[in-house]
């Protein structure tokens, strides 16, 4: 077929170089000539790709009538793992809406969203004038208490005057010590301080609104506690353990980062059967928020010595599934089916768990014009 294309095409060349003798002259006719041998060359060489590619797909029998062209492949033992991904979410141990613990009205804010505050920093201070006023009427009662009560105890020691005043004394100055203190206590609730490090991600309260006790007024966050969350199918308990190395997916961001199991939880939740894994927060030079929804890829099984053949080489008829085999001696290949058990698929690949041994030839190209018994020839594939 390809000599009376290439006879026909020649014959082509011929008429077009005799009609345009007499209008070219003879360099002309030459360079011509070139160009056309070049124009036959390209497509004598396309016309080499197709009909390969025709017999490797088994759609051009007419190229091999009684065998059919196929690659073949011969199985090797090989590391396999397959992934699960899961839904996680950014969580952080340091994420606190901080509320008042006395009412009153509020007298001043002292930071702002946004802005980085130090453990002990005062954030909100109420209105507390009253308290302030009592402090300093007790301060000056606990004064004048401390010295009766050291006058008392001086003539005591000198066994001057009765048990009961130096009782008296001595009761009256800490009970104001105590009212002192309470007092302190109650200052202390008027006044809003930062529990950690941290950064104000909101401010609710507003200057000159009256606060309720529980009345939320700013929230502080420690991006440095941040981790990763996620509920995980019972069907995976005993997939993996805490330090097992995991690929975290950003899908805002676009980013891949690896990091490791820090904790497995130990209760199955009986409304969605589910136990909580957390996750080490990787470093990133990117922006991460609390809540932010990103995918853990996880290994839920691994084998060293696996026998993993590709997935579209797999398929399936009323008996099971099966792989083209080659049969035979080298010059007298055939195809036949082997039907095989399969295990888990991933990355486009499929664990073969019996049906097939090692070193077996199995058909990689051109399996889809095969059937039971197939003569085959092999080649390979460039």
């Amino acid at each position: 077929m390809k000599l009376l294309i290439t006879n026909l095409l020649l014959l082509g060349i011929c008429m077009i170089i005799y009609s345009c003798e007499n209008t070219l002259g003879k360099e002309d006719k030459r360079e011509r000539m070139e160009l056309l041998k070049l124009q036959l060359k390209e497509i004598n060489n396309e016309m080499i790709a197709l009909e390969k590619d025709l017999k490797l797909s088994g759609v051009e029998h007419e190229l091999s009538p009684s065998r059919i062209l196929v690659t073949a492949l011969s199985l090797k033992t090989t590391k396999f793992h397959h992934e699960t991904e899961i839904r996680a979410s950014v969580a952080s141990r340091k994420n606190v809406l901080l509320a008042a613990e006395s009412m009153g009205k509020i007298e001043k804010i002292y930071v702002s969203e946004g802005q980085k505050v130090k453990k002990g920093q005062l954030l909100v201070t109420l209105n507390s004038q009253v308290l302030q006023n009592s402090l300093e009427e007790i301060k000056t009662q606990l004064e004048l208490a401390t010295v009766l009560f050291e006058k008392q105890a001086n003539l005591w020691n000198q066994n001057i005057g009765t048990e009961i005043q130096y009782l008296q004394a001595k009761n009256n100055r800490e009970s104001l010590d105590h009212r002192l203190g309470t007092l302190k206590s109650q200052l202390r609730m008027s006044r809003i301080y930062a529990p950690f490090d941290g950064v104000v991600d909101k401010i609710v309260a507003k200057v000159g609104e009256f606060s309720q006790p529980g009345l939320p007024m700013v929230r502080i966050i420690n991006p440095e506690s941040n981790y990763l969350k996620a509920d995980i199918s019972e069907s995976l308990l005993g997939k993996f353990s805490i330090g097992d190395t995991v690929q975290i997916y950003f899908p805002n961001q676009n980013q891949n980062q690896s990091s490791v199991i820090s904790a497995i939880g130990q209760v199955i939740n009986d409304q969605n059967r589910t136990f909580e894994l957390e996750v080490v927060m990787p470093e990133c030079d990117f922006p991460v928020r609390p809540n932010q929804v990103v995918v853990i890829r996880l290994v839920d099984y691994l084998n060293d010595r696996a026998m993993v053949v590709p997935t579209k080489l797999i398929q399936t008829d009323n008996q099971g599934s099966f792989i083209y085999v080659l049969e035979g001696k080298s010059d007298d290949k055939k195809a036949s089916k082997a039907y095989v058990n399969i295990g888990y698929s991933f990355d486009d690949h499929t664990e073969i768990l019996s049906g097939l041994v090692e070193n077996q030839m199995i058909v990689e190209k051109g399996y889809r014009a095969l059937t039971q018994g197939t003569l085959v020839e092999i080649t390979v594939d460039k």
